[in-house]
């Protein structure tokens, strides 16, 4: 089984060794190739991401399945999508009618993902700044997820800004293996890995 992940940016690529110990405690023997196809920016939309769909499901060595991963929040204004749900709408429209391309979205940005753990960010900011709400996903455009990580690491006694690379890093390994916090408190980052779970135990896989 091999499956394709279409990531945007450093920050995301940092998450797939986790993302790989949640799926191997879940699959165990069934545990599936996990190819990563990284853009340098946003995943792109409309006919492009249709254009690298179909390349990645063909080709010599083809992907059984391509899951895709965006961000609502997109820093365009206005913004590209409106919410988790419009932007996998629109990413399945775009694609077309292919059972073998699964779109996710993180809502509004993978360091929603984050915002759970608002202790070890506390921690590590130096700061007893108050979370952004008990729900991470309700976090918008008006200040994204990473906006608040950005002020809490502003005014914390580290005296270094946030790096997403370095510190999203540094976040998760704090967290550790502890990742039941987040996927309880984020349905999307639970959808997403449902959906891997999902193309592994599928029987009428693609060949």
């Amino acid at each position: 089984m091999k499956i394709v992940l279409m990531i945007e940016g450093a920050t995301e690529k940092i998450f797939i060794p986790y993302l790989k110990k949640i799926l191997l405690e879940k699959l165990k023997d069934k545990m599936p190739k996990l190819a990563i196809y990284k853009y340098d920016g946003r995943i792109p939309i409309k006919d492009n991401l249709k254009r690298d769909v179909n390349m990645l499901l063909s080709g010599k060595d083809p992907a059984n399945y391509v899951i895709a991963l965006t961000d609502v929040y997109t820093r365009t204004n206005p913004p590209v999508f409106i919410n988790a749900e419009d932007a996998k709408n629109k990413m399945k429209t775009w694609v077309g009618n292919n059972k073998y391309f699964i779109p996710h979205a993180a809502q509004h940005e993978f360091e929603a993902w984050l915002l759970p753990y608002w202790d070890i960010i506390q921690k590590i900011a130096k700061h007893n700044m108050k979370a952004p709400g008990n729900n991470p996903e309700l976090v918008n455009h008006q200040k994204p997820p990473s906006h608040w990580i950005k002020e809490i690491f502003r005014i914390g006694k580290r005296s270094d800004n946030y790096v997403k690379q370095r510190d999203a890093a540094r976040i998760l390994r704090e967290v550790n293996d502890n990742f039941e916090k987040s996927l309880n408190a984020c349905n999307e980052l639970k959808f997403f890995i449902d959906s891997i779970i999902y193309c592994c135990m599928n029987e009428n896989v693609r060949n």
